[in-house]
């Protein structure tokens, strides 16, 4: 596989073709991911809850983000280094540049940010920096607490015309790829069909341009209750490099999500 790039996933999107992403924090499951076809690989803040054990993903640190950062270019081959910036790095402007830079010097590719418009002028800052950036939108798990839980977003008129207004905006100030999370399929495709750039999806249906799944819920070993856009992929191989094939194999080929994953 020749290195994935951002020009590679808007070539897939102007072709109409998907393509695969995959949370990530050490070098042996990068290296398999990457084996297995995966084009993108995501460093996610999640490792607060998969790897430490927390509730939620806020008391991830920048160094601990690094940390996993390094390991995981050591070994992601051709995949394309998505890596979230963690709790408050948008504090203010200073801080996100600074804490961007840290993960472009630790390998990171690609940069994620949560937020919503208000989060233009700093994406507008770090794209001038050469700093590319995946803007998430629709259930942002660090304002898990303001939001009251995991919740879907997006359900109404007024939700959905404002993630689709947000999303335009955060592609003016320069967003490279826009992640949305936990909002309605309709939604989704709507957003996909607006916007130039790549949209990929976690919950949001099966007309995004991606979908990126963490890798702990494709291996089965999710903790708790299932979310139900998660499909267990190890239940259908014989080994983790096999479970990776089959998610990659199954969005490639638009089986995945289906009907039953999608709210």
């Amino acid at each position: 596989m020749k290195p994935v790039t951002l020009s590679t996933l808007q070539a897939f999107k102007r072709a109409g073709e998907t393509f695969s992403c995959l949370t990530a924090y050490d070098a042996s499951f990068a290296r398999a991911a990457s084996d297995a076809g995966i084009e993108v690989l995501l460093v996610g803040d999640s490792l607060g809850m998969v790897l430490q054990g927390h509730a939620s993903t806020l008391p991830v640190t920048l160094d601990e983000v690094c940390y996993h950062t390094r390991c995981v270019a050591r070994g992601k081959g051709a995949s394309l280094l998505m890596v979230d910036l963690p709790f408050m790095s948008n504090a203010s402007t200073e801080r996100l540049l600074q804490d961007a830079g840290e993960l472009m010097r630790a390998g990171a590719e690609l940069v994620k940010v949560e937020g919503e418009a208000w989060m233009a002028d700093g994406i507008r800052e770090l794209t001038r920096r050469g700093v590319p950036v995946c803007a998430h939108l629709g259930l942002t798990p660090q304002t898990v607490y303001q939001l009251g839980g995991y919740k879907g977003q997006g359900r109404d008129a007024d939700q959905a015309s404002r993630i689709l207004e947000d999303a335009r905006i955060l592609v003016e100030a320069g967003a490279s790829v826009i992640l949305l999370e936990c909002v309605p399929a309709s939604l989704g495709r709507a957003v996909a069909e607006a916007l130039e750039v790549p949209v990929i999806g976690i919950g949001a249906g099966a007309h995004t341009d991606g979908q990126i799944l963490v890798m702990h819920d494709v291996l089965g070993v999710t903790g708790g209750r299932t979310p139900r856009f998660v499909k267990n992929f190890m239940a259908e191989a014989e080994d983790i490099p096999g479970a990776f094939r089959r998610y990659h194999e199954d969005v490639k080929a638009r089986r995945f999500p289906a009907e039953e994953h999608s709210f």
